[in-house]
């Protein structure tokens, strides 16, 4: 039987922020809004922001502070303006009048010159919650969003920390990656119960630090 659906991204992430040992895994994220993004940027240089609900990487924009302006990439596209305010005014074009949020930007490990992160599958079954995936997808040339309906590729997940990451111990941190599940999922469950299914991504930062990026409630 399918179990509790959640969409909505910004009600995961304020569950997930109740708990002290989860917070330094979650990029900071906000409402969108013109004051928020200009803070961002200039604290970070470099932001993601995506639909409140949305799946499959459709509507994700990233947008980086380059040359005193701002370079802006959706879908296979790059566009620079010269000003926050062309900004704001192209956003506003691309965002579809649909609830945003915005992410700090996180410079994910590569393979070659395509970013990678990890999908960790877990299903509960009689009771107990059970892995059913843990993989890696390697975004398609050109892209910036990983998923595999946008052309990434899937990889086994420690073989691709080992290529991506060769100074990492690629078994620490599957598993530290693992356990951090494990306690989302405690969260998650207490805050939405009749959850019974969940997709975990993880980015690896070029340092090998852990981020969450996503919890999704209908994992592909």
């Amino acid at each position: 039987m399918a179990g509790r659906q959640l969409a909505n991204k910004w009600l995961k992430t304020e569950a997930l922020l109740t708990d002290p040992q989860i917070i330094p895994y979650i990029p900071e994220t906000k409402a969108y809004n013109r004051d928020d993004l200009m803070s961002m940027l200039s604290q970070y240089n470099m932001v993601v922001i995506k639909p409140v609900v949305g799946t499959g990487g459709n509507g994700v924009i990233r947008i980086e502070e380059h040359n005193e302006g701002y370079q802006v990439r959706y879908k296979g596209s790059k566009k620079y303006v010269a000003s926050f305010p062309s900004l704001v005014h192209l956003l506003s074009r691309l965002k579809m009048k649909r609830r945003y949020l915005i992410q700090q930007g996180i410079e994910l490990a590569r393979i070659g010159d395509r970013p990678l992160d990890y999908r960790f599958k877990v299903v509960k079954i009689r009771g107990r919650w059970i892995f059913k995936a843990t993989v890696a997808r390697l975004a398609r040339r050109g892209l910036f969003v990983t998923n595999l309906c946008k052309g990434g590729t899937l990889l086994h997940c420690r073989p691709a920390i080992r290529r991506s990451l060769p100074h990492i111990n690629s078994a620490e941190k599957r598993n530290e990656m693992r356990q951090l599940t494990r306690t989302c999922i405690a969260v998650l469950e207490t805050s939405f119960p009749g959850i019974r299914e969940l997709g975990f991504d993880y980015g690896l930062d070029q340092t090998g630090a852990i981020w969450i990026l996503e919890v999704n409630t209908r994992p592909s």
